[in-house]
């Protein structure tokens, strides 16, 4: 600040010796100065917009216009309170009020140049990026806690406010609420670790390690919520999420998934006949993918029936229950037009003796 007074001193010179003529000189030249800085911001945003595709850029130098030209007008403040010749106390305070100002403001520009930088990076993300949509406002929230941190300890540090009975004493309540919260704790940083690492997404249809089944509609810090096929939603806590397995059905290279519909037919049927039938109601279902194709295989030879299995795709796990109920239902009414025979247990009962009958009579 001294070097920035001696820069200027000739021209604050010329309204002499008077404290309060020479405080007014130096916030006009804060103010000639911010408007000359603002009107370079203006040009540079101009400039940019014309020649640059990239709306980071614009957006950077259109947030820094305001804190830059407020940040100029507080430092002729500083300079006019330490030409003013106030008393020791009264610099200090003013000091130590219009530093806080700026560190307000300059946070402020900070918060909004990393959201921006987040958001641009979760645009240009891929599957395993870490900032993705799904956790851009966990990683927002990090960085607007961080900076008002900072913005705290510089503010701490301008009134000079010893840091050190603050700090024992956080740490002394951090390590109480530790424990007095472990387990919402590990449901936090569970929750962080699935948004980040992002096994599952909002719509998927996982099965968990218990037997459960449904649509994931919620990924919280706290828990994850799923709809399961009878419209039931099942909150589970996001510690045990992250420690037990889970199937995503709807996970890999695509959406669809495949189905499998076991038919047993009787021995001696025509096998080819039984495949091109299976073959055609899996290509007549409209709810069946034509891309991959419907596919028929002859499994095994069981006890009492030739086993076959028809595998086919549809477009998401929620339509597995209607298509193998169609085609159960397709193929039952096939057999029964061609007549081929679908096997089920039977049992020869022997009735050695009726009872009350003399055997030797």
């Amino acid at each position: 600040m001294q070097t920035m007074l001696d820069y200027f001193q000739p021209l604050i010179d010329l309204f002499g010796e008077h404290p309060y003529m020479r405080g007014i000189m130096a916030l006009a030249i804060a103010f000639a100065v911010a408007n000359l800085s603002a009107f370079i911001i203006t040009m540079i945003i101009r400039y940019i917009v014309v020649r640059s595709g990239s709306t980071m850029d614009d957006a950077i130098a259109r947030a820094l216009r305001m804190p830059l030209y407020w940040s100029v007008i507080l430092i002729g403040m500083l300079a006019c309170l330490m030409l003013l010749e106030l008393p020791e106390t009264a610099t200090q305070i003013g000091r130590s009020l219009t530093l806080s100002v700026l560190i307000v403001i300059w946070s402020i520009f900070v918060s909004r140049v990393l959201r921006a930088a987040l958001t641009k990076i979760s645009q240009l993300a891929n599957n395993h990026s870490v900032v993705r949509p799904q956790t851009l406002p966990l990683f927002n929230n990090i960085a607007v806690v961080f900076v008002t941190v900072l913005a705290i300890y510089f503010m701490f540090e301008t009134w000079n406010i010893d840091m050190t009975a603050w700090l024992a004493s956080a740490g002394i309540i951090g390590i109480a609420v530790g424990f007095a919260a472990k387990d919402t704790l590990a449901n936090l940083f569970a929750g962080v670790l699935i948004l980040a690492d992002a096994p599952y997404k909002i719509g998927d249809y996982v099965v968990l390690e218990s037997g459960e089944r449904g649509k994931v509609t919620h990924i919280g810090i706290r828990s994850t919520r799923i709809l399961t096929r009878d419209d039931v939603e099942v909150t589970i806590p996001n510690s045990i999420m992250g420690n037990t397995r889970i199937v995503n059905e709807s996970g890999g290279p695509h959406e669809k998934f495949r189905i499998r519909v076991p038919v047993g037919v009787a021995y001696g049927s025509d096998i080819d006949q039984v495949k091109q039938i299976l073959q055609d109601i899996a290509n007549n279902e409209a709810d069946v993918c034509k891309d991959p194709d419907a596919k028929v295989r002859l499994r095994r030879f069981g006890n009492s029936a030739l086993e076959f299995e028809l595998l086919c795709w549809v477009e998401n796990p929620e339509l597995r229950g209607r298509v193998v109920d169609t085609l159960n239902t397709t193929i039952y009414k096939q057999f029964n037009v061609h007549g081929i025979e679908i096997p089920y247990a039977k049992h020869d009962v022997y009735i050695k003796q009726m009872p009350g009958v003399d055997s030797s009579d």
